[in-house]
């Protein structure tokens, strides 16, 4: 898998790249990523990149000269160029789905803005898709950039020592994942329900689905309208709902 960010503020990624999984990742050679200052493709000789609005308004908007000749540099070798994904609070919100529907391109172009925007024709005619992490403007597009690449990432197979970890995530079947449990046994009292001792696999899956069940119900109650269920976990959940 394949990264290649433009951004004018590279330096924000050194430790991004340099430590936990990411940086594991890197150095088993399954994810590589490229650090483009579109700066080094303005034509101006001040090296700018933005300009004042037609229009008048306050801000500064980003010119597409630069943009487009930092992607067309890094495509200029390539018979099929690869997504250009811009990180825009106007995008399509950024979800567990999209993350799994990204994992599966072997190279993403990832385009980080600041100022006040984007020149719209870079959204047009350079853009393939706008992605948003959330309803907020942050001062620039790095953060967000980090965020996707994070999701995408651990998706790559062997990014994670257990690739059911990924699988069993919250968001990743539909629903909220289930409770966790871990030595001690017996913590100040509080203990670990009985079936996880059981040894009996059957018995926890079922409670694990049903916690998910249950803990999506109460926190996020809008996922399970579109949740892969059975008849028999929506007559349940039809029950629960009546009940309370």
């Amino acid at each position: 898998m394949r990264f290649d960010v433009l951004t004018l503020f590279p330096e924000m990624f050194e430790g991004f790249f340099s430590s936990s999984i990411m940086k594991r990742a890197m150095d088993q050679r399954l994810v590589e990523a490229s650090l483009v200052n579109f700066r080094d493709y303005s034509t101006d000789k001040h090296r700018m990149v933005d300009d004042t609005p037609y229009g008048g308004g306050g801000g500064m908007v980003l010119k597409p000269e630069p943009l487009f000749r930092a992607v067309e540099a890094l495509t200029e070798e390539t018979q099929v160029r690869p997504p250009v994904l811009m990180m825009s609070p106007q995008g399509t919100p950024f979800t567990q789905k999209k993350a799994e529907a990204l994992s599966r391109h072997s190279r993403l172009i990832l385009l980080c803005g600041h100022y006040e925007g984007f020149d719209e024709r870079i959204r047009r005619h350079l853009v393939d898709e706008e992605i948003s992490i959330g309803d907020y403007v942050l001062t620039g597009g790095e953060l967000a950039a980090m965020v996707v690449m994070d999701s995408i990432i651990r998706l790559v197979p062997g990014v994670l020592g257990n690739a059911g970890s990924a699988e069993e995530d919250s968001f990743s079947t539909g629903l909220l994942e289930y409770p966790q449990y871990t030595r001690p046994a017996d913590f100040r009292g509080w203990k670990v329900p009985d079936v996880l001792l059981s040894g009996h696999h059957a018995q926890i899956a079922r409670w694990r689905r049903q916690q998910s069940l249950e803990r999506t119900l109460e926190r996020r109650p809008d996922l399970l309208e579109h949740a892969p269920l059975t008849d028999e976990e929506r007559a349940w959940l039809k029950q629960r709902k009546s009940d309370s």
